[in-house]
């Protein structure tokens, strides 16, 4: 029995850790693949992906750190720096809700600068008192927005869509580039999928005048096999060489504790338990009980017990241990309780008949000594 529960206890902390890890880990997981074309959660663009191809629009996945279209090269001087050809009429389109309107890199900027296009959806800005809801017109049609976020627009921006409270879609040109900001990421997320308006109204965006189209899945945490190799995470040995000590350690945690409560010892030294003392009085009258009751020798019982409770009563009553007749017993009992003779000659009577008796009759006539004895 005490092996099943132990079992049952370290399957109910088993799930409880499993459990505990889930939700934390599932709101993290929710919130990156958010936007992704591999997700076929309402936020995500599965279902516009699949828009894409079936329209005949070529549209690839991009799963790398370094933008489309850069490749590194060396310069002719002795200093040898490396520098980077970027191709142009590159569109990289980007899905997250948590995307700053000035969080462009760099990189990012001479690559846009270079000719590139870069769509932007999910950027923050302030909240209006516009609805909620609305469906404003575009040249693809109406298309459906939920979201109080509008822009202000500032110098060299234009808008693409917008209603009077402000610019919900718009695009601000950079060298030979340019950007396009949204300020809700479910512009065409599969939750819009009966939205025609959306859908057009995006592919129009990252189609006019690129050569190749691309989605940001990194950002969302996928990789191609190349990069992960590039970050040195093939082996486990380079997985944990990078992993942080906090996280370590509560994996190690966990599992010591599974083990220690897997094996019910403490941390340390075992202890040796003491041997537990015999009493010889105690288990010589366990044992002679035993004998008794296998060999169904109640008359013995009745007859020892009854000497010694009538000689409990006598010292009650005052009149010693030696024992008297059970005439002089009685009168003596009654005298000093004011109780009625029968109940006292019930006890005695069955002690003096010594017949064998069932356990029951046994169980009874000991209750009645108890009774007795209450002076």
């Amino acid at each position: 029995m005490k092996l099943t529960q132990r079992y049952l206890w370290l399957a109910a902390l088993t799930v409880a850790v499993i459990i505990l890890l889930t939700l934390m880990a599932a709101p993290l997981a929710t919130k990156l693949s958010s936007g992704s074309t591999y997700s076929r959660a309402p936020d995500g663009y599965g279902a516009w992906y699949a828009f894409m191809a079936k329209r005949g629009t070529p549209i690839e996945r991009w799963q790398k750190a370094d933008l489309p279209g850069v490749s590194l090269q060396k310069s002719q001087s002795k200093i040898q720096n490396p520098k980077s050809k970027i191709q142009n009429s590159i569109t990289l389109l980007r899905v997250h809700n948590q995307l700053d309107y000035d969080s462009l890199y760099y990189r990012e900027r001479e690559w846009v600068e270079a000719g590139n296009k870069l769509v932007m959806l999910g950027v923050r800005q302030p909240v209006t008192e516009a609805n909620f809801s609305t469906v404003p017109e575009s040249q693809t049609g109406k298309v459906k927005i939920e979201t109080r976020r509008r822009r202000q627009l500032q110098a060299k921006e234009e808008i693409r869509l917008a209603d009077r409270f402000g610019a919900i879609v718009w695009e601000q040109k950079l060298g030979k580039g340019k950007i396009i900001y949204a300020t809700t990421p479910h512009l065409a997320a599969n939750a819009y999928q009966d939205e025609p308006g959306n859908y057009q109204f995006l592919a129009q965006l990252v189609s006019e005048g690129s050569k190749s189209i691309f989605v940001d899945e990194y950002i969302h945490g996928y990789k191609d096999k190349e990069e992960i190799v590039a970050e040195g995470k093939g082996s486990w040995i380079t997985y944990l060489a990078k992993t942080p000590l906090v996280s370590i350690f509560v994996q190690a945690g966990v599992i010591l504790l599974v083990l220690v409560l897997a094996n019910n010892r403490r941390l340390g030294q075992p202890i040796t338990l003491a041997s537990p003392t015999v009493d010889n009085s105690e288990a010589y009258i366990q044992a002679l009980a035993g004998v008794l009751q296998k060999a169904n020798s109640s008359e013995f019982v009745v007859e020892a017990i009854g000497k010694e409770e009538q000689i409990q009563l006598q010292k009650a009553l005052g009149l010693g241990t030696t024992p008297i007749d059970r005439e002089s017993l009685i009168n003596a009992w009654v005298q000093q309780t004011g109780r009625p003779a029968a109940e006292l000659e019930q006890v005695l009577e069955l002690q003096s008949t010594k017949r064998r008796i069932s356990e029951q009759e046994l169980l009874s006539w000991l209750g009645k000594w108890q009774r007795v004895n209450q002076l």
